[in-house]
């Protein structure tokens, strides 16, 4: 079962639009399953993909088994289960992914929190059972987790894919390949250069078409971009429930903000903060944004759109 509980995140794709258009100019692609979606890599004709495809599988293989709460033998599981307050040794990636994970809790003030599995659990939306508590009730340290209230769980689900994102491509640049778009469940990160010379070019699904439509093209750079929104998952219907929790309120999310976008240095940042400003809703999401300096796009139904930081400064259409 996947780490993640949204597939194609809001319909972002790296490669099913923007490059689409530029098939055979130069280009080839190379994907596969991950996390109960996708990913999919575009790289350079004179690139030989097929040896990095063993690589790039292990990668997300090592992450999902690692972090996923839907794996009973997974490593974030067998912590979830222990009702050990003690120093529980763990993978180093998991400490790493915990750590930063706590790091965007403090900073967005609660609004992403890896401790919420068990409310999004309550509302359908995951497998973690648990109590309820506090991202400040979980330390990490070198190889190892620690949590003060023995029922407190961990919830990776909004960061983990961004770090496998990160890794791949750290990989990638390793084995030669810096050129390259890397695209996993709708979060993309840039490398380098398309073989036309430009920045790489990326296509935002427009949150409000009932099928595809191109919202934005967006060009990342040397960013990463993370999409967050409603549409991939929920339950719709005259009341319309979003899937992402508020941990402050252990409510959904507004579903007036439709999406957020966010471009961060890397994805494992990018994914946390799009989840953190989607749950902190229309209002609070932009003035947290515009309070950190992120670079932001707010789709709002009804009020158009609102982008913060630099972002603007990456839109061509």
């Amino acid at each position: 079962m996947p780490i993640t509980r949204r597939a194609m995140t809001f319909g972002l794709l790296g490669t099913g639009v923007a490059l689409a258009a530029h098939a055979g100019r130069g280009l080839q692609t190379m994907g596969g399953p991950a996390f109960g979606s996708s990913w999919r890599i575009s790289l350079p004709n004179d690139v030989d993909a097929a040896p990095l495809r063993p690589g790039i599988e292990a990668i997300l293989a090592r992450v999902d088994a690692e972090m996923s709460p839907y794996r009973p033998a997974s490593d974030l599981s067998r912590f979830n289960r222990s009702a050990s307050a003690d120093w529980q040794p763990m993978p180093p990636a998991l400490c790493t992914v915990s750590a930063a994970a706590l790091d965007i809790a403090r900073l967005t003030h609660g609004a992403f929190d890896p401790t919420v599995g068990p409310t999004v659990s309550r509302f359908g939306f995951g497998p973690i059972q648990g109590g309820s508590g506090s991202y400040r009730n979980i330390s990490v340290a070198s190889g190892a987790l620690r949590k003060t209230n023995p029922g407190l769980t961990l919830d990776l689900c909004g960061i983990a894919k961004g770090y496998a994102l990160d890794r791949v491509a750290a990989f990638l640049t390793d084995a030669g390949a810096p050129n390259a778009l890397v695209e996993i469940g709708g979060e993309v990160r840039a490398l380098g250069l398309h073989p036309q010379g430009r920045n790489w070019q990326v296509a935002i699904a427009d949150p409000r078409a009932r099928s595809f439509a191109t919202y934005k093209i967006i060009q990342p750079s040397s960013l990463a971009l993370a999409t967050s929104g409603h549409a991939a998952n929920g339950v719709h219907g005259p009341l319309s429930t979003s899937h992402i929790i508020d941990p402050r309120t252990g409510r959904p999310a507004s579903t007036t903000l439709l999406s957020v976008s966010v471009l961060a240095p890397d994805a494992m940042q990018a994914d946390a903060l799009a989840t953190a400003l989607c749950a902190a809703g229309p209002d609070a999401g932009v003035n947290l944004a515009r309070r950190l300096d992120l670079a932001a796009l707010f789709a709002i139904d009804g009020a158009g759109d609102i982008a913060t930081g630099a972002f603007p400064k990456h839109v061509l259409v």
